[in-house]
């Protein structure tokens, strides 16, 4: 399990322990977070769970599959180097204390 803290544009925050394996995405749609709509449920087929990974633990997390980086390209924010889809990062104890910051729209 991990403690990821997910960072709304309004700058609220919130920590929720998430079991192994699970997607950011489901962590935040499961529990209410206000920023990701996860519209595919978590296939990697539309862009709505776009956030951003604080750049300081951009290395404890799995590159980005040639999948992701083409959906990537259909975000509806600012696409920045620390862009990623939270459907496709999968909680584990080397995520402890991770901060996602989430965009002011997802479509």
């Amino acid at each position: 399990m991990a403690n990821i803290t997910y960072v709304e544009a309004s700058g609220q925050s919130t920590t929720i322990n998430l079991p192994d394996g699970w997607s950011l995405m489901q962590g935040a749609t499961t529990n209410g977070i206000d920023g990701i709509l996860g519209e595919c449920g978590g296939s990697c087929a539309c862009a709505t769970c776009h956030c951003y990974v604080d750049e300081s633990r951009l290395g404890d997390i799995e590159p980005a599959s040639e999948n992701e980086l083409a959906m990537l390209e259909n975000v509806a924010a600012e696409r920045r180097p620390n862009s990623r889809l939270a459907c496709q990062i999968k909680a584990s104890p080397k995520l402890e204390g991770l901060i996602i910051s989430l965009p002011a729209v997802q479509e």
